[in-house]
């Protein structure tokens, strides 16, 4: 059961962004001060990538685990209200960033997934990202 009004919930889903969220914007300082250049949300490629390294033809997507079906805890929880609605929604959010993956990689683009719940172990997320750059 939903604990909130349906106008404090509207006013609380409108505040959710799909650009510059705080973990997008983590992602970005490392890339940056690794010594890596990127295009934002290049709208020319499938999916818009958070993150695009034209020179390099490699993508990075970071992924709020809620929002796209992660394996972690918080990707597993579903809401318990309109579950319908939530399960359909979560589950084209996990098919729609499948079909953008495979055609990136189609086009020659490499691409990397960061999650939410990775940027925790800033260490790990650092050399991950410098390791998917640097090849």
């Amino acid at each position: 059961m939903d604990n909130l009004t349906p106008t404090q919930r509207r006013k609380t889903m409108q505040r959710v962004r799909s650009k510059d969220t705080k973990p997008e914007m983590i992602v970005r300082r490392l890339a940056h001060s690794l010594g890596f250049r990127f295009r934002l949300h290049r709208a020319d490629l499938p999916g818009k990538p958070d993150l695009a390294f034209p020179r390099l033809r490699k993508v990075i997507f970071v992924h709020g685990c809620f929002w796209h079906s992660h394996r972690c805890k918080h990707g597993r929880r579903r809401p318990q209200s309109n579950q319908e609605y939530w399960t359909a929604k979560l589950d084209r959010n996990k098919q729609r960033d499948q079909k953008h993956r495979r055609a990136l990689k189609r086009l020659g683009w490499s691409v990397l997934v960061v999650w939410e719940c990775q940027l925790s172990d800033y260490d790990t997320l650092q050399s991950r990202i410098s390791d998917f750059l640097a090849d």
